[in-house]
């Protein structure tokens, strides 16, 4: 994919160099700050137990872990740190926190990016084309969960049905699944021993609840889109305030990311901008106007049913932002070249 997009030539080889540099000080206020933030929202949460407020921070938290996700996603990409074994390390701490262990997890990434809108093996994308129930359950958390859970117990017993899990990574995630497994049996064990609901009440409650807010992000980025190899065509951005930037660790800069996935996310922004001068046309909703023509046209026709070449997700002609890019001037779907 990378290699597609570079044939644009909108980036300078010099100039991807200098934003591929990796930096253990950004990485790390980055980490520190978001990890900074759970632990106060999380003393917060303790400290309102037994009032009404409590729903308040439980929310809070809750939204807090699920995009932390984010960070897990970086750390995939090996992208957070400059020194490899710190985003090997986080990346496991996290990933067990977010029941979505970090070989599994990348692997299934690094298959997303390859094969990006490919049904057969973008990692991402080995699912049944959403109704307008299906993609309800999506959003709401109940599939994303289930399928976390399942499969985690599924390749703990060694049977593996994903197609971009090759050979070679069989045995590994196996072994990590199972060490998962067996990570959350002890803290089950431990919170019986000791009759505690510390776990559930500052960890699993809160991010299972929450999920609903992290599928805003994560259903934008390519539903809707085409599933044509072109990274501007197949890939889209958010538009967003700059603290939900920071909460997504600049993942909102989507097509950027996925333009050069080796680019570290503090340099997405400048990314970004260089691709948008040099003629780059990005697709960009903001969250809530996507959920709205998301629903809207899978009430009309089920995912299979829209053109596989057309854009089919695009802003409302009646919105702030309907006429812009390739969204057509009346915010119709667009019909691109083979």
């Amino acid at each position: 994919m990378e290699e597609a997009f570079a044939t644009r030539k909108l980036i300078k080889p010099a100039e991807l160099k200098a934003l591929n540099a990796k930096s253990n000080l950004r990485g790390g206020l980055q980490m520190a700050s978001h990890l900074g933030l759970i632990a106060g929202v999380a003393a917060l949460h303790y400290l309102v137990m037994g009032s009404w407020w409590v729903l308040a921070t439980g929310f809070a938290l809750g939204v807090a872990l699920n995009f932390l996700y984010a960070a897990q996603h970086e750390l995939s990409h090996w992208s957070v740190f400059k020194t490899k074994g710190l985003n090997e390390f986080f990346g496991r701490v996290i990933g067990f926190a977010m029941l979505f262990p970090r070989d599994y997890d990348q692997v299934m990434h690094f298959a997303h990016h390859r094969w990006t809108q490919d049904w057969e093996r973008d990692g991402e994308l080995t699912r049944e084309p959403y109704t307008w129930q299906s993609f309800a359950k999506w959003m709401l958390g109940t599939t994303y969960w289930y399928n976390r859970v399942v499969g985690i117990i599924r390749r703990a017993r060694g049977i593996i049905i994903e197609p971009y899990i090759g050979a070679a990574h069989e045995a590994r995630i196996i072994r990590e699944s199972r060490l998962h497994l067996l990570g959350y049996a002890v803290i089950a064990g431990l919170s019986l021993y000791f009759q505690s609901w510390a776990a559930l009440t500052f960890w699993l409650l809160p991010m299972l609840l929450t999920k609903p807010v992290h599928q805003l992000q994560n259903s934008i980025e390519h539903l809707g889109l085409t599933h044509k190899t072109d990274i501007l065509q197949n890939t889209r951005s958010t538009r967003t305030n700059a603290f939900m930037r920071w909460l997504c660790w600049q993942m909102p800069y989507h097509t950027a990311h996925h333009s050069y996935p080796s680019v570290p996310f503090w340099q997405l922004r400048k990314l970004d901008h260089l691709i948008d001068q040099r003629g780059g046309e990005i697709h960009r909703m903001g969250w809530i106007e996507f959920q709205i023509e998301a629903f809207r046209r899978l009430a009309s026709k089920d995912e299979s049913q829209w053109p596989e070449n057309e854009v089919w997700i695009v802003p409302s002609p009646s919105g702030k932002h309907g006429k812009q890019g390739k969204q057509g001037k009346q915010g119709k779907p667009v019909k691109l070249e083979a």
